[in-house]
């Protein structure tokens, strides 16, 4: 159908739960890939930033690169989605990616691979974005919660298995670290093929124009936050007129993008969803999630690796407890939100496990127990994986199919970004807090700092000393600790914001939604005067 308006239940599709596994699988496998691109270079990162000789600040920029890519386009596939085909589009994202992983392997230094992690993200951003608005096009709100288990438990897979099969590429002598960007390569030529046999969804299109200058100033005051973040207290002070025109500029900016997507006729993030309290919360809480999924996962790998001095397979298998966690529950809770159709209280039960889990991670060192690190470990694991998929459900299950592009993609969009800026943030303090340490250590010594193996690269705790080896363990041991006492305060926020939630019971189909809390919610972001659309009606 290729009309200016289009009924709003020609987005939802009648499909069996056959159909829905077969189509299910080849969009799990773009999930993964797209999930395995951020995590699978965790526990290789200290190798690849030590052979092409970078330090922390790069470290972190490799990561982030590919965070704020996958931020800023987040949005413009959900917008994309809405308007053209969903085949189509899932289908370039996973060529973009493809293109992205190989030019990242062949890079050279650390500023082509950042390039390349940038093209790797925009890819990612589509996968991860238009996975969830295909799924809630396939399948009504109240059986979405049985198939996010299993969304949940690739993503669990794809988060903190990404770091322990990347462990295992680059202890592999006849792989080393460019197969990490190789990897996923395969899986998504299969996601392609299988998608194109098994992905039937009626193409919806109408007349409209994709708000470019809302994506762009949305990136720049994204981008210029990211920045500052990561570079004050290293390359300039944080009292700074640097920081002062960033901050400034990426107010500025903000500012802008508000004013213009308030006019834009199809603006990229729709102010008016954020009339409605549930995605207004939803989006608080996965800014919070966000710093937990992307911060545990990146920075863990550094602390087994450098304060632990384990390899990156041992690093790997050492997240295994957080793994478990999220894979166990997501999928259990999954099922259970099936068939109750309540989701609430363990969005709740989540939130607060994701802050006990960050602040038992504050008393972190480089000699913790690993049983005691394990259930911390484990609480955090359980805590992701009970609110990670159940955001977005509790969101898509507010809006009608017309939006559902949109509405999926604002919470991606900001699960993202607080994903960007909890690793640039806790990179930052990171790198101050072990060069601080460090320095205190040395003094204990009677050593000078320059000693360490300054420049502000990575260490090769192997090749120091066994007194200097021990500081650093000790430095970076702390700082972990210490980055995960700063991530707590946002999972108390994610848990405020979910506690305030108004809980309402799944819709047992994938029309618009038309009765109660529901029915109010969705008045309140279609626009004060707007009539209310309901299911058979014209737009």
């Amino acid at each position: 159908m290729s009309q200016a308006t289009v009924p709003p239940q020609a987005t939802a599709v009648t499909m069996t739960h056959r159909q829905i596994l077969e189509a299910l699988s080849g969009l799990l496998l773009g999930l993964f890939v797209a999930i395995l691109s951020s995590t699978v270079i965790s526990n290789a990162l200290p190798r690849i930033i030590t052979e092409l000789h970078g330090g922390q600040s790069a470290y972190t920029w490799v990561v982030t690169s590919a965070l704020l890519a996958t931020t800023a386009t987040t949005p413009i596939w959900g917008k994309l989605a809405d308007l053209t085909s969903k085949k189509t589009l899932v289908q370039l994202a996973l060529g973009i990616y493809v293109l992205g992983s190989v030019l990242a392997g062949l890079a050279q230094g650390t500023g082509e691979l950042i390039a390349c992690r940038v093209l790797q993200g925009i890819g990612a951003g589509g996968l991860t974005a238009l996975a969830q608005v295909i799924m809630a096009t396939m399948i009504a709100p109240r059986e979405r919660g049985r198939y996010s288990g299993y969304l949940g438990a690739v993503m669990a897979v794809g988060t903190i298995g990404g770091p322990l099969i990347g462990g295992v590429i680059v202890d592999t002598s006849w792989l080393g670290w460019r197969w990490c960007f190789y990897v996923g390569v395969p899986f998504a030529i299969v996601a392609l093929i299988v998608l194109q046999k098994t992905l039937h969804l009626p193409v919806v299109k109408r007349k409209a124009e994709i708000d470019w200058w809302g994506a762009t100033l949305i990136t720049a005051a994204v981008s210029l936050l990211l920045i500052w973040v990561s570079l004050a207290g290293d390359q300039f002070a944080w009292a700074s007129w640097q920081t002062a025109a960033m901050v400034v500029g990426a107010l500025i900016l903000g500012a802008l993008a508000i004013r213009v997507e308030t006019r834009a006729a199809e603006p990229m993030i729709p102010p008016r969803l954020f009339r409605n309290r549930t995605i207004t919360l939803a989006v608080v809480a996965s800014i919070a999630v966000g710093v937990g999924m992307f911060g545990a996962s990146i920075f863990l790998g550094q602390y087994f690796q450098i304060s632990r001095g384990q390899s990156p397979t041992m690093s790997g298998l050492m997240t295994l407890p957080m793994i478990l966690g999220l894979l166990v529950s997501s999928t259990v809770i999954g099922r259970v939100i099936t068939r109750t159709g309540r989701w609430k209280r363990y969005l709740v039960i989540g939130s607060a496990l994701l802050t006990i889990g960050f602040a038992l991670m504050g008393t972190l060192r480089a000699d913790t127990s690993f049983t005691l690190l394990s259930v911390y470990m484990l609480v955090i694991g359980v805590g992701l994986g009970m609110t990670m998929q159940n955001l977005v459900l509790a969101v898509q299950n507010t809006v009608g199919p017309h939006e559902l592009g949109a509405a999926s993609s604002v919470v991606a969009f900001f699960r993202s970004l607080g994903g960007a800026i909890g690793v640039s943030a806790l990179g930052a303090v990171l790198a101050h807090k072990v060069k601080d340490y460090t320095a205190d250590g040395l003094a204990q010594l009677g050593i000078p700092a320059s000693s360490s193996g300054g420049g502000g690269t990575l260490p090769d705790v192997h090749t120091l000393p066994g007194p200097l080896r021990a500081v650093v363990e000790s430095a970076y041991g702390h700082g972990a600790g210490d980055i995960f006492l700063t991530a707590a305060p946002f999972a108390l926020i994610a848990l405020i914001a979910v506690a305030f939630i108004k809980e309402v019971p799944l819709r047992q189909h994938n029309g618009n939604p038309v009765s109660g809390e529901v029915e109010r919610e969705s008045t309140l972001a279609a626009g004060a005067g707007a009539p209310m659309i309901r299911t058979g009606e014209q737009r």
